[in-house]
């Protein structure tokens, strides 16, 4: 059979089967592979939990795949509480006629980001829905891991701290856009979509004092920027022409109006760090990408927003994304 069908969902031999020869195959493992209703797992000490789904449009982007989205997704989030990803679950909803060729390059993808970082898919779900139902396959992923170093909150932005990014931002959201276009560009735009683990695990071998980790995937570097002055109730003073974006980024949001700070990444993740930790912090996060950069600082102040300077030495406050500049997006 080339393309799915309703029977690969229907929980007979020829589910059994599709589930065997694709899943099993790919994410085999000890746990996985008993078949049970429940996987049975062991874990010690304090545990992170978080779960996402994702329905990107088109599957398929230069940089990686709704696959790919889905581990680095969930597996991100973890690292964000800098718990090490351990064990995930899986969920496919496929709309019959999905082509087996198309399936099986995501479902490799996601065994090849799993690999990387020693995490397991321990159980999961299948379900084939009539033409129509979804558009093409939907995937639900939720992981949980070891925490390694407790106290890491949005709450815990201090006065002094620095800003820093883990590299150039807006890549995915410029990406998928470029893609949804068709546009021609000179320079191709590639997803930053990437696992984060092994950046956080640099930091913390380094043994950084991390205050907040957050990865800037939807509403980008002022979602996150916001909800850390809100929350910690602290303003951000980011210097502009510090904070690291390509030309092609910054070329396409001129072409549409966006701002680079709004768009959505998904391997790129912001931190905040005492200024004594800031330059032992940068070299750890520069031996995974050259373009991480120290942003701003901390400082008291009320209203609790991120302001930001630009060369002229003008002010504006950077406010939260409005409305929705790219659906489907992850």
């Amino acid at each position: 059979m080339t393309h799915v069908q309703i029977s690969h969902g229907g929980g007979g031999q020829e589910m059994g089967q599709f589930i065997r020869q694709l899943f099993f195959s790919r994410f085999g493992n000890e746990i996985l592979s008993r078949d049970e209703d429940a996987a049975s797992l062991s874990i010690s000490g304090p545990i992170a939990m978080t779960t996402d789904s994702f329905t990107v449009s088109p599957l398929f982007f230069p940089g990686g795949n709704i696959g790919s989205l889905a581990i680095a997704g969930t597996c991100n989030d973890l690292a964000m509480a800098a718990a090490k990803p351990t064990y995930l679950s899986c969920g496919f909803m496929i709309e019959e006629g999905l082509a087996l060729s198309e399936l099986t390059e995501i479902v490799d993808t996601m065994a090849k980001e799993l690999s990387r970082i020693g995490a397991q898919i321990v159980c999961g779900d299948t379900k084939v829905v009539p033409k129509g139902s979804v558009d093409k396959v939907f995937i639900n992923t939720t992981g949980i891991g070891a925490i390694l170093r407790e106290g890491v909150s949005a709450h815990h932005l201090q006065a002094g701290d620095c800003i820093l990014v883990s590299r150039d931002i807006g890549c995915h959201g410029a990406c998928v856009l470029a893609q949804r276009e068709s546009m021609a560009l000179e320079t191709q735009i590639e997803s930053d979509c990437d696992l984060l683990w092994p950046a956080v695990d640099a930091l913390l071998h380094a043994d950084i004092e991390i205050h907040a980790m957050r990865d800037a995937t939807r509403g980008g570097l002022s979602a996150v920027l916001n909800e850390w002055c809100q929350t910690s109730q602290v303003q951000l003073v980011i210097d502009e022409q510090s904070v690291p974006v390509t030309d092609a980024v910054r070329g396409l949001c001129e072409l549409f109006g966006f701002e680079p700070y709004d768009l959505a990444n998904e391997g790129t993740f912001v931190l905040a760090v005492p200024a004594k930790d800031s330059d032992t912090a940068l070299a750890a996060l520069r031996q995974h990408h050259p373009n991480a950069a120290c942003i701003g600082t901390v400082q008291a102040g009320t209203p609790a927003r991120p302001i930001l300077c630009n060369p002229w030495g003008s002010r504006r406050y950077l406010d939260f994304p409005a409305g929705e500049l790219l659906p489907r997006i992850c």
